[in-house]
């Protein structure tokens, strides 16, 4: 798992440090940083990905698109580069400089690695690329065991594209801007893969291979939704999905295409696809679980999120939902009142809430300490506290 991102110099993180944990929540309001946390983790995964090294910052990589060297770099930096400072699990600290020093080099698209060299009276030591090599099957950031699933997530559409190489090779669901484009094919071609007990449902079937557990969570959120997916050849895949019923003969409804059903249904299911294939100590991100979802559905998928987290699987969420953290509060509080039966253990979460600075149009990141029983004591102002105005408003 990452443990440490220490940021400085990126984008509006002038210096910015969070401790990541099994399951870490970015919240705050509009333009103060949150997806940026995630960018760099993003754009740091493509640099090894591509070549086994670190030496070029591509900031029109596919998973996310920054711009040019000038958008990448805080405005009233002290230096002309970003810093970035990484701690693992394995006890592997990684620190990264790349710097865009000229005029030519600010508009370019990409940031160079500085090897070594000193900044402002601050020798940057880079680390040997090596030490990544060697534990790359250890490091969830730089292998096959992450998902990336983005805001701008496929709705439902007359049909989802196939793609051998990403699905088989590099086991991706998504890799233009986390839109999840490959979930469909992903879940056929791993729908037989067994999920982690801590996270199977297994009420009267117990099967817990993959594409019946993404069934069960389904139904499980949607009241008794069901996906079915149909393989037609080169065109890909179609979606549709139908409803369990208590009347007639039949048990279930008959199949409508996804474009006739709730948004939501089809928006959820590269979430429930990318937690419930992780293995332990691989990463999901997640930005906006809670998009196109009731209360009661984001509930259920905040449990899940938990859960998964709880047994062992990294998940980064940003959210602007006041569900979202309720449900994880209330998560911990059940893993207190089972004694670990369920839940998530208050010490295994981060909740950071990010704000700006407007003096130097920098962010701050302040950490939410969950307390016992799913407390939350000391909380910044804007810390999800629009219900309790609009109530003193109404009163």
């Amino acid at each position: 798992m990452v443990r440490v991102l220490k940021l400085v110099n990126f984008k509006s993180h002038r210096d910015t440090t969070i401790e990541l944990n099994n399951l870490t929540i970015l919240c705050g309001s509009n333009g103060v940083g949150k997806s940026s946390i995630i960018q760099i983790l993003l754009l740091l995964r493509e640099a090894f990905i591509k070549d086994k090294s670190f030496d070029i910052l591509d900031l029109k990589s596919n998973p996310v698109k920054v711009g040019t060297a000038n958008d990448a770099i805080y405005e009233f930096g002290e230096f002309d580069g970003i810093k970035i400072d990484l701690t693992f699990d394995e006890k592997l600290n990684c620190n990264f400089c790349y710097e865009a020093s000229t005029e030519i080099e600010r508009v370019k698209s990409f940031l160079s690695l500085n090897k070594g060299k000193t900044i402002k009276n601050e020798q940057f030591d880079i680390y040997n690329p090596s030490l990544i090599q060697q534990n790359f099957g250890k490091i969830s950031l730089f292998n096959v065991a992450f998902q990336y699933i983005s805001a701008a997530r496929k709705g439902p559409l007359e049909s989802y594209p196939k793609d051998d190489k990403i699905v088989d090779v590099f086991r991706q669901i998504s890799v233009i801007e986390g839109q999840a484009e490959y979930f469909a094919h992903f879940l056929d071609r791993y729908r037989n893969e067994d999920v982690l007990d801590a996270i199977c449902r297994l009420e009267n079937e117990p099967f817990k291979d993959l594409y019946t557990q993404v069934l069960l969570w389904e139904k499980y959120i949607f009241d008794g939704a069901s996906a079915n997916l149909q393989d037609v050849g080169k065109l890909g895949y179609v979606l549709k999905f139908s409803f369990d019923v208590e009347e007639g003969v039949r048990k279930k409804t008959a199949d409508y295409d996804a474009k006739n059903v709730g948004f939501g249904l089809t928006y959820v299911l590269p979430l429930l696809i990318a937690i419930l294939s992780s293995k332990k100590d691989s990463i999901v991100i997640i930005e906006n679980p809670e998009a196109h979802l009731h209360p009661g559905g984001i509930a259920r998928l905040t449990e899940l999120i938990c859960i998964a987290a709880q047994a062992g699987v990294q998940m980064i969420i940003e959210t602007h939902s006041d569900h979202v953290i309720n449900g994880v509060l209330v998560q911990s509080k059940k893993f207190e009142d089972t004694k670990g039966q369920i839940g998530i253990f208050r010490e295994n979460i981060s909740i950071y809430q990010f704000d700006r600075n407007d003096s130097n149009h920098s962010t701050v990141a302040t950490r939410i300490i969950v307390e016992e029983d799913g407390r939350v004591y000391d909380k910044p102002a804007g810390f999800f506290d629009q219900i309790a105005i609009d109530l003193r408003e109404l009163i």
